[in-house]
């Protein structure tokens, strides 16, 4: 059985699984009978001291990418007013205590995503007629996007680019889907872990410094950027090995945006783990800044807010759930935390079907 319900025993593993929609009560009788995938050590850890950098390869496909350890800790959300570019959204800043966990050392890039926005495993499959596993038989019973009505890079690039312009249940579904078919739980970041990952241990308005002036050495913005995103991981990575935390794409997270989210967050002691759950479809907060944005909207502290007006130019009516398509400068990577998150946490996190993941 898949390690999406880690440490849990077979049957409770099953009936979760088919409680919340990710497989069938008859992909698991035929998973019983189905090959698996090759075990992949480097990706197992019990304690945060055995974690290590691993390669993630999809298997029956050619996507593959890399994940780094972000060691559990402490660390001030938020920015101080005095910060240059701050905003009242950010404050007050609050001490928050975040588990370890592992982070894509980029963006999500469109040889991963089309495997599955475009069935290519399936496809490819079909046409060589090979065995399916009991990873491939899981991750086939998860939705798919409609097609896009035009091609998504917008003529931007594609190998090796950042996948952009979905929608936050988009994310949050192929989250889904690349737990099934790798075995090990992806999700999208919380914002605070975002933030903790993308400081990297560091205090200042960037992960290198205070000085904007060096942000062309590690970030694409619109000074930079002529325009369009850029090949992920070309520039220097943060402390902790991430490449793009600051532009390129803006990255979606789990939490609903409020202004005022972290007053809501004690001022006399350290927060473990926050998240902020869905209530309503808009708005969701986005994290980083992109090739778009002035230098100011980068910072490890700077908030964005989604916005139905991302979709104006959908032509369909009602306008697709999959699809931002004017959100050009928006994408996103995925963590997989050492300790499983609960059950009800996982329903949580990736989407309980109830209409307010950003669509």
């Amino acid at each position: 059985m898949i390690s999406v319900c880690r440490g849990w025993g077979r049957m409770q593993c099953s009936a979760w699984l088919v409680s919340v929609g990710l497989i069938s009560a008859a992909v698991v009788f035929a998973q019983d009978k189905a090959p698996s995938v090759p075990a992949n050590p480097a990706a197992e850890a019990k304690t945060e001291a055995e974690m290590k950098a691993y390669t993630e390869k999809v298997y029956g496909t050619d996507a593959k990418f890399d994940m780094l350890p972000i060691p559990g800790g402490e660390f001030l959300i938020g920015s101080p007013d005095t910060e240059p570019g701050h905003k009242p959204d950010e404050a007050p800043q609050r001490k928050v205590k975040i588990a370890p966990f592992w982070m894509g050392k980029c963006e999500v890039t469109w040889d991963e995503y089309d495997v599955w926005n475009h069935n290519l495993d399936i496809k490819k499959r079909q046409v060589l007629k090979t065995v399916a596993t009991a990873q491939d038989l899981a991750s086939d019973t998860v939705t798919r996007p409609t097609k896009p009505y035009t091609d998504m890079t917008f003529g931007m690039g594609h190998d090796g680019y950042p996948a952009i312009c979905m929608t936050q249940l988009a994310a949050k579904t192929y989250c889904q889907w690349l737990s099934a078919k790798t075995g090990h739980y992806y999700r999208l970041p919380t914002e605070a872990e975002w933030e903790y990952a993308c400081r990297a241990g560091t205090t200042t308005a960037y992960s290198f410094g205070d000085d904007a002036s060096k942000l062309g050495d590690y970030a694409w913005s619109e000074e930079n950027s002529e325009g369009a995103y850029q090949k992920v991981g070309k520039k220097k990575p943060n402390p902790w090995g991430l490449h793009d935390m600051h532009g390129n794409v803006m990255e979606w997270t789990l939490d609903q945006y409020f202004p005022d989210a972290y007053s809501k967050l004690p001022a006399d002691k350290v927060s473990l783990r926050p998240f902020v759950p869905s209530t309503k479809l808009y708005p969701h907060v986005a994290r980083g800044g992109s090739w778009d944005d002035k230098p100011e909207l980068l910072r490890s502290a700077a908030r964005e807010k989604s916005d139905p007006l991302w979709k104006v130019q959908d032509p369909q009516l009602p306008k697709s759930r999959w699809y931002h398509t004017d959100a050009l400068f928006l994408g996103f990577r995925v963590v997989r935390p050492l300790a499983d998150d609960t059950a009800a946490e996982k329903v949580l996190y990736m989407g309980t079907g109830d209409g307010q993941e950003d669509r």
